[in-house]
């Protein structure tokens, strides 16, 4: 089951502590590849903690692991992810003349993945 939902990237200080050791560590990786969603939304989704799912865009798509968050910390719809290449894979290239990309409110279509073991 797919589902179409508000991605926000922002800064988060694990992000900018593992940014701190480098792009290319473990830590960088892993914080910038979680998506955090509403928990409610991934029971109705059929998802659990550490699930892969595929956000996809008219830009772009990626797949990340997905993490629950309580209903009252994270609303329903809205899911948030630090920024990294992951989230970079949806933003579109017009800056609006600011030189950053707009990033915030992207709809995506959130869908489970499957990984199959070779």
């Amino acid at each position: 089951m797919a589902e179409t939902m508000i991605l926000v990237p922002g800064r988060s200080s694990k992000q900018g502590t593992a940014l701190n050791k480098g792009k290319l560590k473990p830590e960088y990786l892993l914080v910038t590849s979680t998506l955090e969603m509403n928990s409610d939304d991934m029971q109705r989704l059929g998802l659990e903690e550490g699930d892969s799912v595929r956000l996809s865009n008219e830009v772009g798509e990626t797949v990340v692991t997905c993490k629950g968050r309580k209903p009252e910390d994270l609303p329903s719809g809205i899911l948030f992810i630090a920024y990294g290449p992951p989230s970079s894979q949806l933003m579109d290239g017009d800056t609006a003349g600011t030189g950053m990309p707009i990033s915030k409110n992207i709809e995506v279509l959130v869908e489970k993945v499957t990984v199959k073991n070779i």
